[in-house]
């Protein structure tokens, strides 16, 4: 499996909207805010993120993305399996029949680092940052559907309704 920074801003967007989930559904916008992550790149990888079935999203006001299974189900491995492409062999690799002398030592490497990040969960990055004292703001529902209408109040005027009512008046002052 492959480490790279989109893994690593994967997990990282995870977290944030595994930390936010339970006020509705989060906006990118917010994540790209937060993170220091640029909208488009948060873009191609929730597209992933989706079509893994591991986030959810929501469209208009109000929307955004939720988790699309429980946090203890979601693991690191799922997380960066979903947006990192598969590893392509090299030139080398494809006219060279043999393999390298230490590819069993890779193998190895590579199993032990997919074994560990198979162990950890979603639930439990959530919790360790909690444990850490993150602070979710709340943020104020967005208003949606149909507005309440204001309240008319009667406006009363000592002014004349009409031409003739103005020079009643002008005429009583004398």
């Amino acid at each position: 499996m492959r480490l790279s920074t989109k893994g690593r801003f994967a997990v990282t967007a995870m977290i944030d909207v595994a930390l936010r989930e339970k006020l509705g559904p989060v906006p990118l916008s917010d994540i790209a805010a937060r993170q220091q992550i640029s909208l488009s790149y948060l873009e191609q990888m929730f597209s992933r993120l989706r079509a893994e079935g591991l986030v959810t999203s929501t469209r208009g006001p109000g929307g955004g993305y939720t988790l699309g299974q429980r946090t203890d189900a979601i693991t690191v491995a799922d997380i960066i399996g979903a947006v990192e492409d598969p590893p392509q062999k090299s030139k080398a690799e494809e006219l060279l029949p043999a393999q390298d002398m230490a590819q069993d030592l890779w193998d190895a490497m590579n199993a032990r680092v997919l074994d560990f990040m198979q162990s950890v969960t979603l639930r439990s990055l959530v919790l360790e940052q909690l444990a850490k004292g993150v602070k979710i703001e709340q943020k104020p529902a967005p208003n949606r559907g149909v507005f309440k209408k204001p309240a008319l109040q009667t406006l009363r005027t000592n002014a004349p309704n009409s031409v003739f009512a103005l020079g009643q008046s002008l005429l009583a002052r004398g």
